[in-house]
Parts: structure tokens; C-alpha cells; sequence
């Protein structure tokens, strides 16, 4: 079902966002259960369980309710922090089933991820290395490892979320991957299973990635001649959704997979792919409500109580999000500009847009919301956390409740 029109109201999951609104007030995020669970079965279905293992990245939307969605089907977890860890293994997700990512994982991370068991850590530097051993051989435990290897390829996305470029700080320089992974089968508290590899988010173009696969296909030819057993080679993730903002449409599943299949299949390995995005983010609307409509010097202003504080991606990347009424209306559409009450000009959410007639009161959604929205929400100008909400068989529930400002000054000493 996902958000549909019923009645002239935007619903999700068969349930009017209008009729949410009287549980969560407002601004508040919205997520479509069912939404979830058919992107992630499009995964499921394209990366069968007996070759590969699909590890959401919790990074993309982190909520305990999502995250236990998702582990019900199946999902693992590509995490990049010890709280993100915590935050699997909480909502069910079995250690085994995860995958520890980042640059500067410390050593007391290290040490309960060891403790818990999980499948994989993708090291991305020397030092790292050198530190995962030590912690590894204090446990008397041997730490199952694939170097993050930086291929230094041109995602084509912006230049906030590419990662696979040399000037990125991710990962290992291709051109010295050999050297590393010999320096890494000598040490004692150190297993080495895989390669990993990761070049952004995003991405509507195919042939980054099969230049990534290419590369990935390469090494292990390269590594397994030097006598290294490579038995698992994590993709990462990056697939793009449809923003509606006039730019290329990602590739589907369906050829992305198949691409990965023809360069990887033939390599035997169990195959990891770590998506988020393209799993929640057409999952999630950000609802909010008009405060004011406010004519400027040939400009109208639709002034909502939602800001960049509660959606960063605008004001961060300059990205777009399409914004839609609550409920339809016949009246003509008219040109403005959307923004929130942060004290900054950044927070601002689109620019020339046509919307009909709006009026303080009435509801807009801000669509495609549902990955990296809440998860990089804060409360700047001291404004309440904003809160989520999950549409699931029929009903909606607060999964993450509204944390008030005054629970906010408490904090302070």
C-alpha cells in the first residue's frame, strides 16, 4: 500500500495521516510497515540467504521498531558505531548477523562487539588493525575480518556522500591492499575472511558499480593466489530511490543484483549487501504543519513548524524533497517558497514550488523522508526531538515519542 490518496487525504497504509496527527501532533515522521517489508523482500528475493547475507544499514534509520521489522525477515545489520550495535542486538538482531563498518572504531567497541560474536568487522585502516589484534588476543579470540578497500572510483553523487574516491578518508588504497592483507594473516589475534567495499550512496548509474565489482573480483583472484582463504565480499550498498527531483532514476534491483551476480557469482563467496536507503527511505513522509503564509518582496513564504533541525538533508545536501498537501484540494496551485522556524537561512526546505492554496492549520508532507531524517534529527533552538510513528497492520503507533524541551534543559548542569 505505502502513501496513497483515499477521500482526498494522503493515508498511509490504508490509515489518514490526518487521523495520526491527532496521536502525534506535530512535526512528526510517519513510516509505511508495509512499504518496509516489500523493499526488503525485493533484497531477500535477488539475495537469496544461501549465498548472501543483506545487513540493513542502520545508519539510514535506526529506530528499535524498524530495526526489529526488518530482523523478522531475515535482515542483518551494517552498523557503525558501538550505540548502533547496541541498537541491533536490542530489536533481535542476531550478532551473527552483523557487520561492524566506521573509521574510528575504539577499542572498548571492538571489545563488546568480539563479547557479542558478530560476523564480520570491515577495518579500514592500519592502526585499526593493529588494535583490533590487540583487543582480539586480550579476549583470547580471533577476530574475523575484510579490509574496507578504497578502489578509487567516481560515484557520480554529491561530493557529501561519496565514499570510494582516494580523497575520501574510507578505507584501504587499492594499490597497497596486497601488502595489508599479508601484514594481516601474521597477526595471531586476526582472522581474515573477506573483502569489502563501499563508494557512496545514492547512486543512479550501474557503472560505478561494475567497475566496483570488477574490482572486487580482481583482488580476490590477486589475494587467493597470495594463499589468502576469501570467502566473503561485502558490496556495500548505495542503490538510489526517486526523489522526484528531475535527476537520473537509480537502476532497478533487479539489474543491480544481476549485475553483481555475473562478476561475483563466479568467485564462490558469500556475498554481503548492506542497503538503507533504497529499503526505508520511500518508506517515510515528514508531516508538518503551516504556521504562516507570509508574502515577501515578489516571494510567498509557507512557514511550517518543521525545520532543519528535524530534517537536515535539505539545509546539508541541498537536497529535494517533494512536498505534498495533506489533503487535496481543487484550487489553483501557486508559487513558494517552504520554510521551517529555525533561525537560519539554510532552513529552508524547496524553492519555487507549486502547491494549492495553504492556510495556517492545514498539513503538508514532506515525502521520501523515511532514510536519514529522524536518525539526524537534534534540537537545535532548543526544539522538542521530534517524533516517529509506525503504520503497521492497520494502526498507528509512536514508536519514538516527542521529547519535550523542558526534558532537554534537564540535561543541563
Amino acid at each position: 500500500m505505502g502513501f496513497t490518496i483515499h477521500d482526498h487525504q494522503l493515508h498511509c497504509d490504508g490509515v489518514s495521516l490526518q487521523d495520526v496527527t491527532s496521536l502525534a501532533g506535530t512535526p512528526f515522521y510517519c513510516y509505511s510497515a508495509n512499504t518496509i517489508q516489500k523493499n526488503f523482500g525485493l533484497y531477500r528475493e535477488n539475495f537469496p540467504a544461501d549465498k548472501a547475507l543483506v545487513c540493513f544499514a542502520v545508519k539510514a534509520n535506526s529506530n528499535q521498531s524498524v530495526l526489529k521489522l526488518l530482523g523478522e525477515q531475515g535482515a542483518g545489520a551494517d552498523v557503525v558505531s558501538g550505540g548502533e550495535l547496541k541498537r541491533a542486538l536490542l530489536a533481535g538482531i542476531p550478532a551473527q548477523r552483523i557487520v561492524f563498518s566506521g573509521v574510528a572504531k575504539t577499542a572498548e567497541e571492538m571489545a563488546h562487539a568480539l563479547d557479542q560474536g558478530i560476523f564480520q568487522f570491515n577495518v579500514e585502516s592500519e592502526p585499526e588493525l593493529e588494535s583490533l589484534n590487540e583487543v582480539a588476543l586480550a579476549k583470547g579470540l580471533s577476530a574475523p575480518i575484510a579490509f574496507r578497500v578504497n578502489p578509487d572510483i567516481d560515484a557520480g553523487t554529491h561530493e557529501k556522500i561519496t565514499t570510494g574516491k582516494a580523497v575520501n578518508k574510507f578505507g584501504i588504497p587499492r594499490v597497497r591492499a596486497e601488502e595489508v592483507y599479508r601484514h594481516a594473516a601474521r597477526l595471531p589475534g586476526i582472522r581474515v575472511q573477506g573483502i569489502a567495499m563501499h563508494i557512496g550512496s545514492q547512486l543512479t548509474d550501474l557503472e560505478p558499480f561494475r567497475k566496483a565489482f570488477t574490482c572486487l573480483a580482481e583482488l580476490t583472484h590477486s589475494l587467493r593466489s597470495e594463499g589468502h582463504e576469501i570467502s566473503v565480499l561485502d558490496v556495500g550498498g548505495g542503490l538510489g530511490i526517486n526523489y522526484n527531483d528531475g535527476a537520473a532514476q537509480p537502476p532497478s534491483l533487479e539489474r543491480y543484483a544481476q549485475t553483481a551476480r555475473e562478476i561475483l557469482d563466479p568467485l564462490g563467496c558469500r556475498i554481503v549487501v548492506e542497503p538503507g536507503r533504497s529499503v526505508v527511505g520511500e518508506a517515510g513522509v515528514l508531516v508538518s504543519k503551516v504556521i504562516y503564509v507570509k508574502e515577501g518582496e515578489g516571494v510567498r513564504f509557507v512557514i511550517i513548524d518543521a525545520g532543519m533541525n528535524d530534517l537536515m538533508r535539505p539545509s546539508l545536501y541541498s537536497a529535494y524533497h517533494e512536498i505534498t498537501a495533506v489533503r487535496e484540494t481543487d484550487g489553483p496551485l501557486g508559487v513558494c517558497d517552504v520554510v521551517g522556524p529555525i533561525c537560519e537561512t539554510g532552513d529552508t526546505f524547496v524553492r519555487g514550488i507549486k502547491l494549492p492554496a495553504l492556510n495556517p492549520g492545514d498539513l503538508v508532507a514532506i515525502r521520501n523522508a523515511g532514510a536519514y531524517g529522524a536518525v539526524m534529527a537534534g534540537t537545535y533552538n532548543t526544539r522538542a526531538l521530534v517524533p516517529e510513528m509506525l503504520v503497521e497492520d492497520g494502526k498507528a503507533r509512536v514508536i519514538r515519542r516527542r521529547v519535550e524541551p523542558e526534558e532537554l534543559i534537564a540535561f543541563d548542569t
